[in-house]
C-alpha cells in the first residue's frame, strides 16, 4: 500500500491521521517528562493504524476481521490513556484527540459488524 492508498480508505486516512496526532502528543508529553504515559499512548495509539494497515493485506475473512478486532481493542486501551491525560492535572488538553478515537471507534466497529454479516 502506498501513500495514494491512504487517501482511498476511510478507515485507513482516519487511522493513519490519528496516529501522526497521537506522535505529536506524545512528544509533547515527552517534553513535559511523561515518559510513561508518552510511551503507553505512542505504543497503542500507533497500533490502531498499524492494524488497520495490516488488515488491508489480509489473508482471509477471518483475518481481516481478527485484525480489525486488535485495532478496535488497541483503540480502547488508547482512550484509556487519553482519558487518564485528561483527568489528571498538569497534562495537556487531549479533547481533540479523544473525539478522533470515538470517530475510530465507531468506524472500526461498523466495518466489524458489516464483515461479520457479508457473505454468511
Amino acid at each position: 500500500m502506498n501513500d495514494d492508498k491512504i487517501n482511498e480508505n476511510l478507515i485507513v486516512k482516519l487511522s493513519f491521521e490519528f496516529s501522526l496526532m497521537i506522535i505529536e502528543f506524545a512528544e509533547g508529553l515527552e517534553l513535559k517528562r511523561k515518559f510513561v504515559v508518552a510511551n503507553q499512548l505512542l505504543k497503542s495509539g500507533t497500533s490502531v493504524g498499524a492494524n488497520i494497515w495490516e488488515a488491508q493485506n489480509a489473508e482471509s475473512k477471518a483475518d481481516f476481521i481478527h485484525k480489525m478486532k486488535i485495532s478496535a481493542k488497541e483503540c480502547d486501551e488508547t482512550k484509556y490513556w487519553l482519558l487518564l491525560c485528561k483527568h489528571s492535572t498538569q497534562y495537556p488538553n487531549c479533547d481533540g484527540l479523544l473525539e478522533k478515537i470515538e470517530v475510530l471507534q465507531k468506524v472500526l466497529n461498523k466495518i466489524i459488524s458489516t464483515s461479520k454479516r457479508i457473505g454468511n
